[in-house]
């Protein structure tokens, strides 16, 4: 037998393993949030139809800045808030017309 196998030598130290990096499906990065202002916008077009009006188009503009999410929401704001003013400018003008009508035919007791 050899002198080696009786007295082995120590091993030299080893540099401590790092973790491999792990290749496996691709995984976009992440999307920032929702746009703050978007969903403010959103639920005000409901309430009061110009300020939804207003932050929708502030919203749509740092969407496009910053990429955040929520360019539906801002984009659906500016769609209710018009539709919601341009539905009370027609019934402002019916009621402006039917009191006009009311006015000229007077009232009648029969």
């Amino acid at each position: 037998m050899s002198d080696s196998d009786q007295n082995p030598q120590p091993l030299p130290p080893q540099e401590p393993q790092r973790p491999q990096p792990q290749y496996g499906a691709y995984q976009p990065p992440a999307q920032p949030g929702y746009n703050t202002m978007s969903i403010v916008a959103f639920i005000l077009a409901f309430f009061v139809s110009i300020v939804g009006i207003i932050l929708g188009y502030v919203a749509l503009s740092q969407i496009k800045r910053t990429g955040e999410q929520g360019r539906g929401l801002a984009l659906a704001a500016i769609i209710i808030g018009f539709v919601e003013v341009a539905l009370a400018i027609f019934f402002f003008i019916l009621f402006a017309v039917v009191l006009g009508v009311a006015a000229t035919h007077g009232y009648k007791t029969y």
